[in-house]
């Protein structure tokens, strides 16, 4: 894990200091490694909320900062937070084949990549992301 790890800290480096910060870029790195890593010990707010920015990213083309807003809404309310089953392979791209992209337009297509990759290994999850955004009234 520390390869991963360390391509993961360095683009979250990366992102933090994105050109583009308007974007907010880190937003989908954040949740590509959230729901790729996640295990028995994973907070269900954690893989929920990173289950719910790669639908909005990879399916609804939001932006990292309009992805944030969702889950601040999300947060507002207390509520149980539905469970997920972890797929044993959670797609091709890792963060160390992202980080491995040169700076600029080919790493930021690369994070996409790995959101899509990502969120593809989760499509069993989706009805139940789409069904809680319903249920709290955030149709997309």
């Amino acid at each position: 894990m520390t390869l991963e790890q360390d391509a993961y800290d360095k683009l979250r480096c990366y992102t933090l200091t994105h050109r583009d910060r308007s974007s907010f870029i880190h937003q989908h790195v954040v949740d590509a490694f959230t729901a790729q890593h996640a295990n028995a010990q994973t907070k269900p707010i954690a893989l929920t909320f990173s289950l719910v920015g790669l639908y909005l990213h990879v399916e609804k083309q939001f932006s990292g900062a309009r992805v944030q807003r969702v889950h601040m809404e999300l947060a507002s309310n207390r509520q149980t937070w539905p469970l997920f089953r972890l797929p044993p392979h959670r797609g091709l791209i890792t963060a160390v084949d992202v980080v491995a992209a040169p700076e600029g337009v080919e790493r930021d297509k690369a994070i996409h990549a790995w959101c899509t990759s990502v969120w593809e290994a989760f499509h069993e999850s989706r009805r139940i992301v789409v069904e809680l955004l319903h249920q709290r009234g955030l149709d997309y």
